[in-house]
């Protein structure tokens, strides 16, 4: 099962590698900015009617976007799995007690690190960018705030359930608000502030029947929200910079170069945490096909299926990409919950619901 997953993530990326014309150079995008959406285009069908032509060019075949659709499953299968994979990697190495959360984060980070420098250095996979060492700075608070979110979110899986996590994951717009207002001087509409009431109000729902509620399970998912709110301002800041997203040269080298500035930023902290205890990893590491398995996987998943949704970003429009998220966010909640054995209490399902729905009111009304 794991190797056709893999099978379908790659062969959407083998997808997008060729469907991007080599001319085009698309603006730089990290997940959580804003981005440019060409128009949709009126044609002509050979009766005479109207019709629309569908964003993305070639994958569409009568109407419908097959690309696109190749890309949304890559990206709601490689994060479930990663999610599921993760959290049974952290398992495996000792859980909450003794475990190696800082490690795994971290070398999930190198395996998608190794992947970008595959794809530039494969012929033909993927052109290299022609950055300067002052754009890398000026990525690297974005890749650092990333990085910092991804730890922050391990952290929180290994320290309670993982559809907690998640659910607590969900009110990242209230975080993203209250920075936006009071640091990066933003205008919140009325109509948007009260959407977070359902926000909260879900999150708060679904911990009071949290059977495997920890305090600090929900303040490493607070601290990872922060990280997010963080990423998708400071890259609004970040794709103003003229010229940029040409040297990039596409959404993938973005992220590529998003993940290894991401993974050297984060490799003081394992240094300092947990590099001392890297000799018993390893031996653990040796012995334990839970861990060496679903650690390899789980790093893969990851940079598979963030890239995947940078270019799911590219090809639908702001409404489009608010109600994708929200239906994947469901499916892995419940989807992981199901397969680790954890808690669906009705009202934490009713908390999950309404905070979820929140997200979704936020991210459409005006």
């Amino acid at each position: 099962m794991a190797k056709s997953v893999l099978l379908v993530a790659l062969g959407s990326l083998a997808v997008a590698s060729g469907s991007v014309a080599p001319a085009s150079r698309p603006a730089l995008r990290l997940r959580g900015g804003d981005t440019a959406r060409a128009p949709l285009a009126a044609g002509k069908t050979a009766s005479g009617n109207s019709k629309l032509a569908v964003r993305g060019g070639g994958g569409a075949v009568g109407g419908i976007d097959w690309t696109l659709m190749l890309y949304f499953a890559g990206w709601y299968v490689g994060n479930y799995y990663y999610t599921l994979n993760n959290k049974l990697a952290l398992k495996a190495s000792g859980g909450a007690t003794d475990g190696f959360p800082v490690t795994i984060g971290f070398l999930q980070m190198v395996i998608g690190s190794l992947y970008a420098l595959f794809a530039w250095v494969a012929p033909d996979m993927r052109p290299q960018p022609n950055v300067t060492p002052s754009d890398l700075l000026q990525i690297l608070p974005v890749a650092a705030c990333a990085a910092g979110a991804h730890l922050s979110s391990i952290f929180s899986m290994n320290l309670g359930a993982v559809s907690f996590a998640q659910i607590v994951k969900a009110a990242e717009p209230a975080f993203a608000a209250f920075l936006g207002v009071t640091l990066y001087g933003k205008s919140i509409s009325k109509a948007k502030w009260l959407c977070l009431i359902p926000v909260i109000g879900g999150v708060c729902l679904a911990s009071l029947k949290e059977l495997d509620f920890s305090v600090w399970a929900l303040l490493a998912a607070c601290v990872a929200n922060l990280f997010a709110a963080f990423r998708s301002n400071e890259n609004k800041k970040l794709m103003d910079t003229a010229g940029l997203s040409d040297r990039i040269g596409s959404t993938g080298n973005q992220f590529a170069l998003s993940t290894i500035l991401g993974t050297l930023s984060i490799l003081p902290f394992w240094l300092l945490l947990e590099a001392k205890r890297f000799g018993t990893f390893v031996e653990l590491f040796k012995s334990s096909k839970a861990l060496s398995s679903n650690l390899v996987t789980s790093g893969l998943y990851f940079y598979l299926y963030n890239e995947l949704s940078t270019l799911t970003i590219k090809k639908t429009s702001a409404t489009t990409q608010s109600v994708a998220n929200t239906a994947k966010r469901v499916i892995v909640i419940v989807g992981v919950a199901l397969a680790l054995g954890e808690s669906l209490e009705p009202i934490k399902m009713l908390g999950c619901g309404i905070g979820i729905g929140g997200v979704l009111l936020y991210s459409l009304v005006k």
